[in-house]
């Protein structure tokens, strides 16, 4: 593997930029042809190495780490303006610190994205995809579930009558997941605590190959174009020294829902009045990129208990519930993980303290109708891209109605048998908020994220302004630039996106084996 102080081949038939979760992926799969060139190109480093990124349980470590880029918002209107949004330089991208919890894409996701002009991607195209995933993973492993957040999974099935799930992914062809609660099925190898990311699973095993060449310790900083064609890809090392690569066929941009539509500003590809405030020409005028951000916003409900809570985990929020909430409801509306250990910073930051024995349940937004954007404000690489994720400011209230219900759940929960009978008091939001109004006041305030931003090159139909990429992942606009990421998604996945991030990847390498 090339490192940054060797001198690197520069030339492939195939340039894919990150090497996150569908960089690795795509790498792969088309190095899997001898005679294509690959050249995949990440900024930070190796995890062959990093332990805290191999070993699953050790995830947190790497959470404002030297590897975490830690990207901040603007102000937030509405919601918690103190986020800390991680984005990782290191091979594996966001599966090499994520929990690993893997879903099958949902059907019901799939439709709506059919129906917002990403032809192609239906469920009867896309599921199958799901059993080409190299990752191995399964349910999390009996030695591995907390027997005090086993108690939270009984109450919620007695409470809110949804099915016990013993596994998640393999239900009947067309049947939709909207209920369910029990233990996930995660990527992991539970013999080891060996994480299953994109890098271990995809590239760790292919290293040897010949046409494929990892180049670590590069920054692309910007594409060049020449016509309708993507020419070079500028990048920088730590040491300040520039060099230029080249896809002579394919440029395939990977590097995730921020960085993607920040490298594509830097190249004079967006929306002209943005790169104009930027003071860069425009190249493609492209409205939709950087804008259509998408999240999954966690509020938090907190209880004191008086049980001692035992330190068995697999990566810590290995269990949840799936709920709905509005009648009729064809995918969830709610998503609340069962963590092991309760992040209760921001509340903490509120002036609440916390007790020592306590549980929490942390209910997501699970389809958010918010809309944020990422967008640049100056031509220089090194500074902070722009981040909007306005939260709770669809116009309708349903993201804010949403939060509100997450906590009547959890309380639910908290009041059913058997975990009742060890509850001492809530904690937060508080017993005493009773309204919709007072308890939404309190979880904005203190609400996280789930790392799970999305939708800022959105595909869809060429001929759709707001489109960034076509249903093959092309860019509109170009002839040899395609993005695989999730900021092609056109909305938020229902559940963790991790598991239809690795589908898309593999569909990706199929649709660019037809055309390269």
């Amino acid at each position: 593997m090339d490192t940054t102080q060797d001198a690197p081949r520069q030339d492939f038939d195939v340039l894919v930029v990150g090497g996150g979760t569908a960089g690795c992926i795509v790498a792969a799969r088309l190095s899997q042809d001898p005679q294509l060139s690959v050249g995949l190109l990440e900024w930070g480093p190796s995890d062959i190495d990093e332990p805290r990124a191999l070993q699953i349980a050790r995830w947190p470590e790497l959470l404002e780490s030297e590897y975490d880029l830690d990207y901040r918002s603007v102000p937030q209107e509405r919601g918690n303006s103190s986020i800390h949004q991680t984005r990782m330089k290191l091979l594996g991208g966001c599966s090499s610190v994520n929990t690993m919890i893997s879903w099958k894409p949902l059907a019901s996701d799939l439709r709506e994205w059919v129906g917002l002009g990403a032809q192609g991607w239906d469920a009867e195209t896309i599921l199958p995809y799901w059993s080409r995933v190299q990752a191995p993973i399964t349910p999390v492993a009996e030695q591995d579930r907390n027997p005090v957040v086993e108690l939270s999974l009984q109450a919620a099935v007695a409470a809110l009558g949804v099915p016990r799930r013993q596994t998640w992914n393999d239900l009947p062809a067309g049947e939709d997941l909207t209920a369910g609660a029990g233990f996930f099925e995660i990527g992991y190898d539970p013999t080891t605590g060996i994480r299953s990311s994109a890098s271990v699973a995809y590239l760790h095993p292919v290293l040897q190959r010949s046409n494929l060449h990892v180049i670590l310790g590069r920054r692309a900083t910007r594409l060049q174009v020449q016509g309708r064609r993507v020419s070079a890809v500028e990048t920088v090392r730590e040491d300040g020294v520039q060099e230029r690569f080249h896809g002579t066929r394919e440029v395939v941009l990977s590097s995730g829902a921020i960085d993607t539509p920040r490298l594509l500003l830097l190249s004079g590809i967006g929306p002209k009045d943005v790169l104009a405030e930027a003071g860069l020409d425009v190249v493609v005028d492209l409205p939709g990129v950087g804008e259509n951000l998408q999240d999954h916003a966690e509020g938090i409900t907190i209880f004191e208990v008086d049980l001692d809570i035992p330190d068995v985990r697999a990566t810590d929020w290995d269990a949840g519930v799936l709920t709905t909430v509005d009648e009729g409801a064809e995918r969830p509306d709610v998503l609340m993980h069962l963590p092991v250990t309760t992040v209760g910073d921001h509340v903490e930051a509120q002036g609440v303290q916390l007790p020592t024995r306590n549980v929490s349940m942390a209910s997501n937004v699970a389809k958010p109708r918010s809309r944020g954007r990422v967008w640049i404000d100056s031509a220089d690489p090194g500074a902070p891209p722009k981040i909007d994720y306005r939260y709770f400011t669809d116009p309708d209230g349903h993201d804010e109605r949403m939060l509100v219900a997450g906590v009547r759940l959890a309380r639910r929960i908290a009041a059913a048998q058997p975990l009742a009978g060890h509850v001492v008091r809530e904690v937060f939001p508080g017993e005493d908020a009773h309204t919709d109004e007072e308890i939404s006041r309190r979880e904005r305030a203190v609400h996280q994220t789930v790392f799970h931003v999305c939708g800022t090159c959105r595909m869809g139909a060429a001929e759709n302004p707001a489109s960034v990429v076509d249903p093959s992942l092309r860019l509109i606009g170009l002839d040899n630039l395609s993005i695989v990421d999730a900021s092609v998604f056109p909305t938020v996945t229902a559940v963790n996106p991790v598991g239809t991030v690795m589908v898309l990847a593999e569909r990706a390498a199929d649709l660019l084996r037809q055309r390269i």
